[in-house]
């Protein structure tokens, strides 16, 4: 499999193989879903907190005696079933993160790839952004006929690509992410992911 090379003006530069073990497996579907839950749930804050009974203010005193008034009798104006008492079975703080071993979240990193292959573009770098003005990042898009939801996977601290994240962070529809970064949901959310040459080298060398 292989995968013209293109500058940002949209020109082709030469070829580059994709190697089928990260880019040309089957996908499979029951583990992305699988990372991309565990995503969303490591992502999940879990704070909500309500008080029970024994945590509420007030209530130390009987509100009204045990018998002889008609009323039922009550020990606490703090009870659930007073305005103002505590909750039954509220939610408490808790983690709602699960892992999944390295070789299956792997897997899903390739089948995710593999699934958006015929989406993927690759640049050699972006050392045509010669400055940092998202006009010439909107024009850089253009070239490359790429629309929509962009992931842009590419090393922001390489010299080439030095004005690449001030020009991009402008446009609301495009993501940048680091190759270490690359994740499951990112990936099936993009209509088009631009990688440079360096990223698809950096990523094969770390799935394979």
């Amino acid at each position: 499999m292989s995968k013209e090379i293109l500058s940002t003006n949209g020109e082709k530069l030469g070829e580059i193989t994709l190697e089928k073990s990260v880019f040309g497996v089957e996908p499979n579907i029951h583990v992305m879903h699988l990372a991309l839950r565990r995503q969303l749930n490591n992502a999940r804050q879990g704070s909500a907190c309500a008080k029970t009974r024994a945590e509420v203010a007030g209530g130390g005193k009987k509100p009204w005696k045990q018998k002889g008034t008609g009323r039922a009798r009550a020990g606490s104006l703090r009870s659930p079933l007073f305005a103002g008492g505590g909750v039954i079975f509220g939610p408490k703080p808790r983690s709602y993160s699960f892992n999944m071993p390295q070789k299956a979240r792997q897997l899903a990193l390739k089948s995710a790839l593999s699934a958006r292959e015929a989406q993927i573009v690759v640049v050699k770098d972006f050392s045509t952004i010669a400055e940092p003005k998202t006009k010439l990042m909107v024009s850089a898009l253009k070239s490359l006929n790429v629309s929509g939801k962009v992931l842009v996977v590419a090393d922001t601290k390489a010299e080439e690509n030095k004005n690449l994240e001030l020009s991009a962070r402008n446009i609301p529809s495009v993501k940048l992410l680091l190759p270490t970064n690359l994740n499951v949901k990112d990936l099936l959310e993009a209509d088009f992911v631009v990688m440079t040459e360096s990223a698809v080298n950096e990523i094969t060398e770390r799935l394979q």
